[in-house]
């Protein structure tokens, strides 16, 4: 693995000049991150980016919740984080398991690839605040657009084998998802992560649909929420970036 040091200091320096609160442009720190990447498509792309992103700290699962509570904070009330499938700010404090708390979403199910909450199953990048109940609604059902709509989330929909999210995180959903089948590709403990163009994986390290999430992608670009996140992941927990936010580009040049 390469040595992060140098890319540390370029993010923390990036953030000096941006100034506090304020998200780190892509261009200000990706050229020394993602140094080694210059001219590459398809899977000669997809190999150097699991080697600079795999150069990470790897956190605990209780961790998570200190790390969503910062990367998810709500821009407009410090003291609350927004929920990722109905866009509610709720009290950071508000975090559990019972009727009424949020909870740790798993954007890619952990039952695709039984990994667990450990590796890949507490890795910040994909692990999200949700709504207690509309996580159970999700369940571990692959994207896809159509179905009918979720109680408690707005503009969400699913169906008995597939969940679609709301307009505003669909890009962010997809991102999510190509982040973990780069980061993970078989070569730890942990199984190898790939995206297909299907829905019923259960139990494969399998997530689709692979299309729809190309789609989504396109039509919900990346936001400043999204850069801030992958800022203060970078930053403040894991050490490593999700590159399909820097450069959303990349998406098309490896799953396209």
């Amino acid at each position: 693995m390469r040595k992060r040091t140098g890319r540390l200091l370029a993010g923390a320096l990036a953030a000096l000049v941006v100034g506090v609160g304020v998200p780190a442009s892509a261009d200000t720190q990706s050229d020394d991150y993602y140094s080694g990447t210059e001219g590459l498509t398809g899977e000669a792309l997809k190999d150097a980016l699991h080697e600079i992103i795999s150069d990470a700290e790897q956190l605990s699962y209780s961790d998570i919740w200190d790390g969503i509570k910062a990367a998810d904070e709500d821009p407009a009330n410090p003291s609350n984080v927004v929920l990722l499938y109905s866009g509610e700010s709720r009290s950071k404090n508000d975090n559990g398991g019972n009727v009424g708390d949020w909870n740790r979403e798993h954007v890619w199910a952990k039952s695709h690839g039984d990994f667990g909450t450990s590796g890949p199953g507490a890795d910040l990048h994909h692990l999200r605040p949700t709504d207690v109940q509309v996580n159970s609604i999700r369940g571990n059902k692959d994207f896809d657009n159509g179905g009918s709509p979720v109680d408690g989330a707005p503009d969400n929909f699913t169906d008995n084998d597939s969940f679609e999210p709301r307009d505003e995180v669909k890009g962010d959903v997809a991102r999510m998802i190509f982040y973990m089948a780069v980061r993970y590709e078989g070569t730890d403990s942990y199984p190898d992560l790939e995206l297909n163009d299907q829905v019923n994986n259960g139990s494969a390290p399998y997530h689709g649909k692979l299309s729809v999430l190309l789609e989504w992608h396109e039509s919900d670009p990346v936001d400043d929420f999204e850069r801030n996140r992958n800022e203060v992941i970078y930053t403040e927990f894991q050490h490593n970036r999700n590159p399909f936010i820097d450069h959303p580009e990349w998406a098309a040049d490896i799953f396209g």
